[in-house]
């Protein structure tokens, strides 16, 4: 009897570790159909019996990676360290590697199987087909204790390697199993038909020795105080970023950084969950916390990937909607708790969670993205609408805006929209303009898939989405970028270099391979997830000098001894050269003070600084702005002093490729709305606006108008409250004067696009020519514009409060007769009508230096565009 009992415990042990014992009964092989017949010829013969928790939970087999079997002989410690850092850094196992569960239960048993150690006796009448019909409960051995060294770097979160110490490994006498679950009760492991209850370590570790030949696919049944959880092993999985993944990111040529770091929910060895990765270098240990831990990350440490600096962790069972930071262990053993400098989704603020997404929009702007790139920026029209999406319509998100804002702006004309930064900040204050979230689309107006529908309605509209860019800075809040793994790491390692001496922020470090990689694919993430269709680049003056803002002493020169930041320009230089490959059609803009030779030359043509450009397609013209904006602060009559300040552009005006900007800068903070700077009562003031605005259109270069000055609002902006759209309310007595003005710029931007020779040459002299640029005395300034195929449009404006009849101008002899397609002093826009309703003819009196020449009547403070009749 004795023998008998010995010989069954021998067949168990068998057949826990995968061999298969001698039967009366054939055991069917490892395959659904033969588990299927298993189980069936098993309840035909049990009685019926209450399943447990775990049993009604019975797992499914998965495949996993086969982990190399242990040798009778016992590895060397540098033999384990050796087949970590392997199994760290191999690539992702294909189907092909994936090995079947090897440990299982003998399918059925003539007579009842004595008891394991540790387990109960089955109950009468409970036969061999009860113990068929669960998991066979198999006793662990005690497994090696860990040392206490990395015991208490798991405990701290200071372990690089967890997955080395945690999961299943295997040892001399089998497969040790290892889970770390703090605040468990107990831990029991599931392989294929066999169930063992690890050994309490202390601490939330548990752990024991599985008589099995190779690891199997496993999942654990964690026992808490008021509740049993079956779950997949974290720490069971092979890292789900593969080797050239690292080997980019070392080298800061990742282009498609955000589908490799931050949270991705994905399916990883058939197994549903979310990958975690961060780039935290100087970091002792990370671990993920969130709310599928209680915001507790000491079980959830991730490991280091080599030497690229790289965190990881797949979580299974979890996915979109799950709030998470990362638990960063600095050089000095203190802790700091981060948001995910990629987190493509974040919490409203002032929360400062980010949040598990993935995109499932589907664009329906196809037809727009293939004609986009027909015709280069600085070819085709280009009028923009500035736009402060929290303020435009306050309340509004971004499923409402998509209803509202695309169909007002396709009354008015414009051909783009330039929205403020969206990407998510902390403080509404800042307009957008510090950045902590460089990947997300802020939440304030709802998610990214939201904002992905405002850009796809707005192309279905046929207007262009450009959006503010902000790669020069970032705030110092604690939660974000500053600092990030306890060192400087986004921004330069000097402080002088580091502090942004105007707004109290930290400029990146240029320099940092893998912060240039961190920002260049930021460009292409916006324009490829988003489809946006250009950057307008901010504050690249602060970016390209090392002296800016700086007092000397406070900054150091470059390795020529020059002012210039050799960082910034190689950084604007990747940027540029990198979005336009990447995305065809997108067009880069820079908000560039200064007179820097190139902002919109090719990379590859050096110039006589020896500097290549910096490749931007557009450029804003703060100069034009500047100068003009003063000329028309100024009373009429003193406006002859002044004269310069309207004609000075054209000395300049092809050095780049430029956009004309009245942006958000320039009505706000004291300075006022466009209307206010003009002089007069209030009549004068919107007549100069229209005038103004005229001269603006007619001008070499494409346009930006910032919301609200589309009608005049004499307000300055405010983000509080946005536009006065009240002023446009039938019931408002001055209601007509405002909307007068919104209907000028909708026709100025009809005629505009229906005029190739207000856009088609803008970058070329041969599109332009002076017909009288010295008329102080008349603020009198007239041109005429041409297209590629020489077709022409005068463009005159008197800045004066008087009307000038017979105003002669000369004009080309070829053209029979001019007819006024546009007049700023129309009675419909609010104007005196003084107008040229018929067909001007040129008469044979040279002026101005031409063979023929025109009597127009200027009215006041007016534009006047005249086209070939």
């Amino acid at each position: 009897m004795k023998e008998t009992a010995a010989r069954k415990a021998a067949a168990v042990k068998e057949a826990a570790a995968g061999r298969t014992p001698a039967a009366k009964e054939p055991v069917a092989e490892e395959t659904a159909a033969g588990q299927a017949a298993v189980k069936k010829a098993a309840a035909k013969r049990a009685p019926a019996k209450k399943a447990t928790p775990v049993e009604k939970a019975a797992p499914a087999k998965k495949a996993t990676a086969v982990k190399k079997t242990a040798t009778a002989k016992k590895a060397t410690p540098a033999k384990k360290a050796t087949a970590v850092k392997k199994a760290a850094t191999a690539k992702k196992a294909t189907p092909a590697e994936k090995a079947p569960v090897v440990a299982t239960a003998p399918a059925a048993a003539p007579e009842p199987t004595p008891a394991v150690a540790g387990e109960s006796v089955p109950a009468a009448g409970e036969g061999p087909a009860a113990v068929a019909a669960g998991p066979t409960p198999v006793e662990a051995a005690v497994s090696p204790a860990l040392t206490a060294y990395d015991r208490d770097r798991l405990l701290t979160g200071t372990h690089h390697d967890p997955h080395g110490l945690l999961g299943a490994h295997p040892v001399e006498d089998g497969v040790l199993f290892r889970a770390f679950r703090p605040y468990a009760r107990a831990v029991a492991v599931l392989a294929g038909e066999v169930r063992a209850d690890l050994h309490d370590e202390g601490d939330g570790f548990f752990s024991g020795v599985l008589p099995l030949r190779e690891v199997p696919a496993y999942r654990l049944v964690v026992t808490y105080e008021e509740t049993v959880q079956e779950v997949e092993d974290a720490y069971r999985f092979l890292p789900t970023l593969g080797e050239l993944d690292l080997h980019l990111i070392g080298e800061g040529r990742h282009e498609d950084l955000w589908t490799v770091l931050g949270a991705h929910p994905m399916t990883h060895e058939g197994v549903r969950g979310t990958r975690f990765s961060v780039w935290a270098p100087n970091a002792r240990g990370v671990r993920v916390t969130g709310t599928f831990n209680f915001w507790d990350g000491t079980g959830h440490p991730m490991r280091s990937l080599g030497s690229s600096g790289v965190w990881e962790l797949f979580v299974p069972g979890i996915g979109e909607g799950e709030l998470y930071k990362f638990d960063i262990a600095r050089p000095d053993g203190s802790h700091t708790l981060r948001a995910d400098p990629l987190a493509r989704r974040t919490e409203v603020p002032p929360a400062t969670s980010s949040i598990v997404t993935s995109s499932q929009y589907e664009w329906d702007d196809a037809e727009w993205l293939a004609r986009r790139a027909e015709r280069p920026a600085h070819e085709a029209p280009l009028s923009i609408y500035e736009v402060h999406l929290p303020s435009w319509r306050p309340g509004l998100t971004y499923r409402q805006l998509a209803e509202q804002l695309p169909a007002y702006v396709k009354e008015l004309g414009f051909t783009h929209v330039e929205l403020m930064p969206v990407a998510e900040h902390p403080f509404g204050g800042s307009w957008g303009y510090q950045v902590t979230g460089f990947y997300a689309p802020t939440a304030r107006l709802g998610t990214p898939d939201d904002f992905r529908y405002l850009v796809d309605r707005l192309h279905q509209a046929g207007i262009g989405v450009l959006m503010d860019w902000v790669p020069a800075h970032f705030p110092r809040d604690a939660w974000a970028l500053a600092e990030f793994d306890g060192r400087p790491l986004y921004e330069h390692e000097d402080p002088l270099r580091a502090a942004h001496p105007d707004w109290g922020t930290l400029e990146f470090d240029f320099g940092r391979r893998e912060v240039r990689n961190f920002l260049v694919a930021n460009a292409v993430y916006w324009c490829q997830e988003f489809h946006i269709d250009g950057l307008r680049v901010d504050a690249v003056a602060s970016m390209l000098y090392l002296d800016y803002s700086r007092e000397p002493g406070q900054w150091t020169p470059n390795e020529h001894g020059g002012r210039e930041n050799l960082d910034a320009v190689a950084f604007l230089q990747e940027m540029n050269a990198t979005v336009y490959r990447r995305c065809p059609g997108v067009v880069t803009v820079a908000e560039e003070s200064t007179a820097w030779d190139g902002v919109t030359r090719a990379t590859h043509h050096r110039g006589p600084s020896g500097f290549g450009g910096l490749g931007f397609g557009l450029k804003w013209n703060m100069g034009w702005m500047h100068d003009s904006l003063q000329y028309m602060s100024h009373e009429p009559v003193h406006r002859k002093y002044h004269h310069h300040e309207m004609t000075f552009s054209m000395v300049y005006a092809y050095s780049e490729n430029y956009v004309l900007p009245i942006s958000h800068d320039e009505v706000v903070h004291g300075k006022g709305s466009l209307v206010s700077k003009m002089p007069g009562d209030w009549w004068q003031q919107r007549a100069g606006h229209r005038a103004y605005l005229g001269f603006m259109w007619s001008h070499p270069g494409k346009q930006l108008l910032f919301m609200g000055q589309e009608f005049a609002q004499g307000a300055e902006w405010s983000e509080a409250h946005g536009p006065d759209w009240w002023l446009l309310d039938p019931a408002y007595g001055a209601e007509a004067d405002h909307r007068g003005v919104r209907d000028l710029v909708r026709d100025l931007n009809a005629v505009y696009r229906a005029t190739p020779a207000l856009w088609e040459q803008d970058t070329e002299p041969a599109g332009f020519q002076w017909v009288v640029g010295d008329a102080s005395e008349d603020n009198v300034i007239a041109f005429l514009r041409y297209d590629a195929d020489r077709n022409p449009l005068l463009a005159v404006s008197n800045f004066s409060a008087v009307v000038r009849p017979d105003y002669r101008l000369g004009v080309p002899d070829d053209v029979p007769a001019w007819h006024e397609v546009l007049n700023t002093d129309e009675a419909r826009y609010g104007g005196s009508d003084v107008t040229n309703p018929h067909p001007v003819k040129p008469e044979p009196h040279p002026w101005h230096g031409r063979p023929a020449s025109i009597r127009l009547t200027l009215p006041p403070l007016a534009t006047v565009w005249l086209r070939p009749a």
